[in-house]
């Protein structure tokens, strides 16, 4: 039987690269794409102006490299903020579906969460069961911080995942 080589294997045998250069390539690679993520906002609800000031200048989101963005084709992030109605979780779904691989999914606040004060309403469904969350920031409403913070854990999972040439998807 004979032995499967990885990707990272079969680059070190083919190019002749040594160790650390492809240690210092892998951490390029997930620097980059580390500082950009190309959310699109999902606002459905009261969070939004403690939102809206992650994007101004005092918080300045631009900064770590986090560009919004208004097409979902374009992005790899959704950025679920608000109570999400049953009718409006066909919506998350559908642009779930629309994004290009990578995709990630931070839920802001305690409305996409737990569902916020509409906890026992048969109307609303958490966020997590209509597509996979990789953040939850808690709040309600959460600080323009936390956002932040929790864009920073984001960014942490994609630059320790990001491998070279491995398949995503």
């Amino acid at each position: 039987m004979q032995e499967e080589t990885t990707i990272k294997e079969r680059i070190f045998e083919r190019y002749h690269i040594p160790m650390p250069i492809y240690n210092v390539i892998e951490y390029i690679a997930g620097w980059a794409r580390k500082y950009s993520i190309w959310p699109i906002h999902f606002v459905t609800g009261c969070c939004s102006p403690e939102f809206m000031q992650v994007s101004g200048s005092r918080f300045d989101m631009e900064r770590l490299g986090i560009l919004p963005f208004a097409s979902v084709r374009q992005c790899d992030c959704i950025m679920v903020v608000g109570v999400v109605s049953r009718k409006m979780a066909m919506r998350v779904k559908y642009l779930y579906e629309q994004m290009g691989e990578p995709k990630y999914v931070v839920s802001v606040g305690a409305c996409p969460t737990g569902k916020g004060p509409f906890y026992d309403s048969y109307a609303t469904v958490k966020v997590d069961e209509v597509v996979p969350v990789d953040v939850y920031i808690p709040g309600c409403p959460p600080r323009p911080e936390a956002i932040i913070h929790g864009m920073m854990i984001l960014q942490e999972k994609i630059r320790k995942e990001v491998k070279v040439g491995a398949r995503v998807g």
